[in-house]
């Protein structure tokens, strides 16, 4: 559905994207993840046309963003970070403006109404724009992206202003929408992303650095010689039967789960899976594992591990000395 080739851009002497290259699906939800600067927003004005690359090329659908951008920009519904309005409209009248601007006709009324259920703002349908809070006009923004059923959604910041409540609604409806279409989100809310996305596209200084779904790039740091165990029995008892630096080189208490049930982190030799040892080892000292399970990353520790392993070859990469 979507075909990004080689795109690079520069502003001035910041080169804010390096060759990306991505092709997205019908019926992915994407992430695009990355600090401030690493390229997203420049990645999202591109695939919408508001702004052209300096080299490569996007096609939407089928069609080059470039060379026939009204034919890609009918596919497209857009949710910008800073979204503007027209304040002194009625938030019907500014939606039924936007039909207009998307040339939509037939069973425009029924159309408005259904996302306005969906998005939650039937209530407020007649109440001027200028008068409502910030988490309304976010949703206002969503129903305007989604009006003519899109093929590509695009939403940055997509539950940026809304209460809790509000942000799951929002979730749901972003998940049913990929069921059938292509949905691109650029989010700082990790947990958001590993909720939402089918697959994640980080991006540090106008480089792809890591693509993959949430689970692969969370099991990819996942490091079998560290388990987290739930074990009955005192510590003392533990801590003893533990004891062979042979096995077992560190052992952690991290914190009381229950009555003489204690949380501790295992740590074993590197690229050795200790689980099997660890169940033997309290099996013999008559100490019930009541849970055993590795210590797996979050995406936010995947997140902050290729960012510092990306500044880190970048600044091997600047400290070589040619002769």
């Amino acid at each position: 559905m979507i075909e990004i080739e080689n795109i690079s851009k520069k502003y001035g002497g910041k080169q804010a994207l390096s060759n990306i290259n991505l092709r997205i699906k019908r019926g992915e939800v994407v992430g695009l993840l990355g600090l401030n600067g690493a390229g997203k927003s420049t990645t999202m004005n591109i695939l919408t046309g508001y702004m052209s690359a300096d080299q490569g090329a996007v096609t939407i659908g089928g069609y080059d963003i470039a060379k026939e951008p009204l034919a890609a920009k009918k596919l497209i519904g857009y949710l910008p970070e800073q979204f503007s309005f027209y304040s002194d409209m009625k938030v019907v009248e500014y939606l039924s403006f936007i039909c207009d601007i998307k040339k939509i006709k037939s069973g425009r009324k029924e159309h408005i109404e259904d996302l306005c259920n969906r998005v939650g703002i039937s209530h407020i349908k007649s109440r001027m724009i200028k008068n409502l809070s910030k988490g309304y006009r976010q949703r206002i923004g969503l129903v305007q992206a989604l009006l003519g059923n899109p093929e590509v959604v695009i939403l940055d910041e997509p539950t940026v202003g809304l209460d809790p409540s509000q942000v799951v609604d929002i979730r749901s409806l972003i998940r049913e929408i990929g069921e059938k279409r292509t949905v691109i989100i650029s989010s700082h809310i990790l947990s958001e992303v590993e909720l939402v996305c089918s697959r994640v596209v980080l991006l540090h200084e106008g480089k792809i650095i890591a693509d993959d779904t949430p689970d692969n790039l969370r099991k990819s740091m996942c490091e079998s010689n560290k388990v987290i165990a739930h074990i009955e029995g005192g510590i003392g008892l533990v801590t003893k039967a533990l004891g062979d630096r042979n096995v077992f080189e560190k052992v952690t208490i991290l914190k009381q789960v229950e009555l003489d049930t204690y949380e501790y982190l295992i740590e074993g030799k590197k690229d050795t899976d200790i689980r099997r040892l660890l169940f033997n080892c309290l099996a013999k000292a008559n100490l019930p594992a009541l849970s055993i399970h590795s210590s797996e990353f979050t995406l936010e520790d995947f997140f902050l591990k290729h960012i510092e392993n990306s500044n880190n070859v970048d600044k091997e990469a600047h400290d070589v000395v040619y002769p």
